[in-house]
């Protein structure tokens, strides 16, 4: 079954040069909203994103009690109060296909003495929480499972308190697992413990952001990684301050900008990038510098300039698996093999979004034969994608860039490309106009979309 197309990747037929604002963390913006609403008095977020994932956040955190409001461009948040003597009436909460909201709110509700269930996207039904619904009974929360064990849909059977104390848990699927329980932990009637026993811990620098927020409010938090490389987390019970926040840019949302630089051998300068962050998407200036990029700072912006260099590069991506689609497009692009490991774990929320997203870059620029050497590359459909946007980054990235017909990229194992040989040596790109803030959004919006300037 076809889908409706919402948006065209754009293309280029001269270098890009630009200067790019991008919006809010979606991370971050999820942590602080959800620290405001369990801190002790009201807070301010400047710069908070607006996005579907962050409306369903807002109208979870209403739903519990909290009271978010918008003025000025500012989102006022005044916090949920003392959980009830008597248990309240039962509420429902639509988590959309937010991790954020599926993993995060949950134990928060249970501060809520009533009954909370959760539901969702259909894709959202089929994704793991089973560890949410571990830490939750481990912390004497009931919960009900109304469908399979360890997904969507489950109540939570909230008393109002959780006890704290020690908490095991598997976060190998996710590092959402392990932030949950670090963000809600300051509000437990003892001091909390959270040990690790998974194999695996991916995307640490997401961890490492929660710990960060939580520290700015005041809760103090450690991270600890013993001699057998098993890691804990302490947090100390308290009161959460009320915060006064300026959201930083989102830094993996800035990849298919600075893709496009790489590819067209322009300049890009991301406005407004922080010194110093827990973002995942910094590791953009080392990756990109390696592939041939000329990366700087510029006052108070990062620029990046594509050179006539875009190589292939090996690169473990276990810490920073968001980055996975743009980075897997451009070295579908460059002149050697790449091979990107570390993104086992991908396959619980990003499904085969590496390989779809750069083998679809070039059956949609590959003549007949070609396409039928990509035949056992095609993964399900594609769907919509306003659902997620990660799958767009490759076809941003890539659409700025046409392979050559007949030698698309290859894709062996987990995200190993083989990179298409450049004819005469140079970039064919085939119409974004050159110039400070040229446009590089392709196609407007269709009005079906979810994102926008407003709460």
């Amino acid at each position: 079954m076809g889908s409706e197309v919402l948006w065209n990747a754009p293309v280029a037929d001269q270098p890009v040069d630009a200067l790019v604002r991008v919006p809010g963390s979606k991370s971050l913006t999820a942590r602080w909203m959800l620290l405001a609403a369990a801190a002790s008095e009201p807070s301010t977020l400047r710069g908070a994103l607006v996005s579907r994932d962050t409306r369903l956040m807002r109208d979870a955190l209403e739903r519990l009690g909290a009271a978010l409001e918008v003025r000025d461009g500012v989102l006022h948040v005044s916090p949920i109060p003392p959980a009830c003597e008597h248990p309240a009436e039962p509420i429902e909460i639509h988590t959309g296909l937010a991790g954020t909201v599926m993993r995060f709110v949950p134990l928060l509700a249970a501060l809520r003495h009533g009954d909370v269930r959760f539901t969702g996207d259909d894709a959202a039904l089929v994704r793991p929480m089973d560890a949410v619904v571990q830490v939750l009974r481990g912390q004497g929360v009931e919960v009900t499972e109304h469908g399979e064990p360890g997904r969507l849909p489950f109540t939570v059977h909230g008393r109002g308190t959780l006890p704290g104390g020690r908490v095991e848990v598997d976060a190998s699927a996710s590092s959402q697992f392990i932030s949950n329980v670090l963000l809600v932990a300051a509000r437990a009637e003892t001091d909390l413990e959270l040990v690790h026993v998974g194999e695996e811990l991916p995307s640490l620098p997401h961890i490492d952001m929660t710990l960060e927020t939580l520290r700015r409010a005041g809760v103090e938090a450690s991270h600890e990684v013993d001699a057998e490389g098993r890691h804990s987390w302490r947090v100390a019970c308290g009161p959460i301050r009320p915060l006064e926040v300026v959201v930083e840019p989102d830094l993996s949302n800035a990849g298919p900008f600075l893709a496009a630089a790489m590819v067209t051998a322009g300049t890009i300068a991301v406005d407004d990038w922080p010194e110093t962050t827990t973002q995942p998407g910094d590791a953009y200036r080392e990756l990109l510098t390696r592939m041939g990029a000329e990366v700087w700072r510029e006052d108070e912006a990062v620029v990046v300039r594509g050179t006539d260099a875009l190589h292939g590069i090996e690169a473990d991506m276990s810490a920073v698996g968001e980055l996975v689609p743009t980075v897997a497009a451009l070295c579908a692009l460059a002149d050697s093999p790449s091979r990107l490991t570390g993104v086992a774990h991908l396959r619980g929320h990003e499904g085969r979004r590496p390989h779809r997203g750069a083998a679809r870059r070039a059956r949609d620029h590959a003549g007949p034969a070609a396409r039928r050497r990509l035949r056992d590359l095609r993964g399900p459909p594609h769907g919509d994608r306003r659902r997620d946007h990660r799958p767009a980054r490759p076809r941003r990235a890539g659409g700025r860039r046409r392979h050559h017909a007949e030698d698309p990229p290859r894709l062996r194992g987990d995200v190993a490309v083989d990179a298409p040989p450049r004819a005469g040596g140079g970039r064919r790109v085939s119409p974004v106009p050159r110039g400070s803030g040229a446009p590089l959004h392709g196609a407007p919006r269709s009005s079906r979309g979810q994102e926008g300037t407003s709460w």
